[in-house]
């Protein structure tokens, strides 16, 4: 059985920490999203998050260099990534371990009791998973 995704919950942009404003500018100003007040505030790590009409979010996401979660070469979550979500993230996770597939963690870090799997694609895109309800993704449940 693969990892059963549910939703479309973000697309994390990465960037340079000035970058973040004017990508926010240029995200309201020009594609008129709406910024999610909200967003927690997640140490070392300037930016913002953006609604999209179909309960989607843009993440900005600002750090100079490696961010302070960087885990090494390739697990770094402040790259770009598409963030699905699953109903139950232990469950994926165990799916995960026996597909033999290479993953990293952060456990409470953009959000309380938010636990994120990060994994590459074969063509090395990153890619987050995690559980519903647990984040602000969708404006809907906020």
């Amino acid at each position: 059985m693969a990892v059963q995704i549910r939703e479309l919950h973000h697309i994390g942009l990465g960037m340079g920490s000035a970058k973040a404003d004017e990508a926010k500018d240029y995200y309201r100003d020009v594609l008129n999203l709406a910024q999610d007040g909200g967003r927690w505030h997640i140490p070392g790590i300037h930016g913002y998050f953006l609604d999209i009409p179909s309960d989607v979010q843009i993440h900005l996401l600002g750090s100079d260099g490696p961010s302070p979660y960087s885990q090494g070469p390739g697990k770094d979550p402040v790259e770009n990534h598409i963030a699905l979500a699953v109903d139950d993230v232990a469950e994926a996770e165990t799916e995960l371990n026996r597909l033999g597939v290479d993953y990293f963690v952060l456990d409470n870090v953009a959000a309380p009791e938010l636990k994120q799997l990060f994994l590459r694609d074969p063509a090395n895109n990153l890619v987050e998973i995690h559980q519903i309800g647990h984040c602000r993704c969708r404006k809907s449940q906020r």
